[in-house]
C-alpha cells in the first residue's frame, strides 16, 4: 500500500522554501513540488517526479520561471540508460539511474532508499543527471554516499561534502548549507 506525505523545507540554498507531495512504496516514488528561491536569481518552479522499479528516474518534468522568462524541461530515462532532454539525447549522463534537481531535497532520496543507506551502513557512488536551477541546464554529475556511524548520510560531490539527516522513510530532515525539513 502506497505511503503520501506533504513534505516543506526552508531552503537556505536558495534562500526560498519548497513543498512536495510524495507517494511513495516499496520500490517506487512520485512526486510533485514548487519552490520558490532568491539565489542565484528570483525564481519559481514547480515539478513532477516519477519513478520506475527500484527508485530509478523514470520522467523529471520542471517548469522555470524567473525574469529571464518561462523555461521548461521534460528529462526522461528509458530504463536502458539514456536520457534525453525536452526530446535530445543526453550522451553525457546516459548510464546515469537518477536525476538530482538543484537545490531539491527530495531528489536525495532515490540512491539512499535504492541502497538501504537511510537504515543500514554503506556506500555507493552514482552518476547523476543533475538539473541547474533555475536555467534547467542537465550536467554529469559524480556523487558518493556514505552512512555514517553515528547516524547519517555524508554526500559528496567533488569538492562539496555534507552530512546528511534522513528520516526513516528516506527523506532529507536536514542537510547542512542546503536545506531543513519544517515541522512534520
Amino acid at each position: 500500500m502506497p505511503t503520501t506525505r506533504v513534505i516543506t523545507w526552508e531552503v537556505a540554498g536558495s534562500r526560498g522554501l519548497e513543498t512536495a507531495w510524495v507517494e511513495f512504496g516499496e520500490d517506487f516514488l512520485k512526486g510533485r513540488g514548487r519552490a520558490v528561491g532568491t539565489v542565484p536569481e528570483p525564481y519559481w518552479i514547480s515539478y513532477e517526479l516519477d519513478t520506475a522499479d527500484g527508485f530509478v528516474t523514470r520522467r523529471l518534468r520542471v517548469t522555470a520561471e524567473s525574469a529571464a522568462g518561462v523555461r521548461t524541461l521534460d528529462l526522461r530515462h528509458d530504463g536502458a540508460g539514456r536520457w534525453t532532454a525536452n526530446g535530445a539525447h543526453l550522451p553525457d549522463v546516459d548510464g546515469a539511474l537518477d536525476c538530482d534537481l538543484g537545490r531539491c531535497p527530495l531528489t536525495n532520496t532515490m540512491p539512499v532508499l535504492r541502497h538501504g543507506l537511510h537504515g543500514a551502513p554503506g556506500e555507493a557512488s552514482f552518476l547523476m543527471a543533475w538539473v541547474s536551477v533555475p536555467d534547467l541546464a542537465v550536467l554529469p554529475s559524480r556523487q558518493t554516499y556514505t552512512r555514517l556511524e553515528q547516524g547519517g548520510i555524508r554526500f559528496v560531490s567533488g569538492d562539496f561534502r555534507s552530512d546528511i539527516t534522513f528520516d526513516d522513510d528516506g527523506f532529507v530532515v536536514d542537510y547542512p548549507g542546503l536545506a531543513t525539513r519544517l515541522g512534520d
